[in-house]
């Protein structure tokens, strides 16, 4: 009887230990994912804070062309 407990013991102890390991490789890839969507949306916001800038010049582009247009037109 001794036996099965002592057994059964050691055979838990192993499984915890698989389990502990099968976790932390578990959570590196999860980290590494996190890490990666985390640079992402750093790059996304960037972007989006960086639009309204670029949109804004177009137009001042299309008035300055607008402008050498009728100038040229005039000649």
């Amino acid at each position: 009887m001794i036996e099965s407990v002592i057994t059964a013991c050691i055979t838990g102890a192993l499984a915890f230990c698989g389990v502990l390991v099968s976790n932390s490789k578990a959570q590196a890839v999860t980290d590494t994912k996190l890490k990666e969507l985390t640079r992402e949306v750093r790059e996304h916001n960037n972007f989006a804070r960086r639009m309204p800038v670029v949109e804004e010049q177009i137009k001042v582009i299309n008035h300055r062309i607008s402008d050498l247009e009728e100038y040229h037109k005039g000649e």
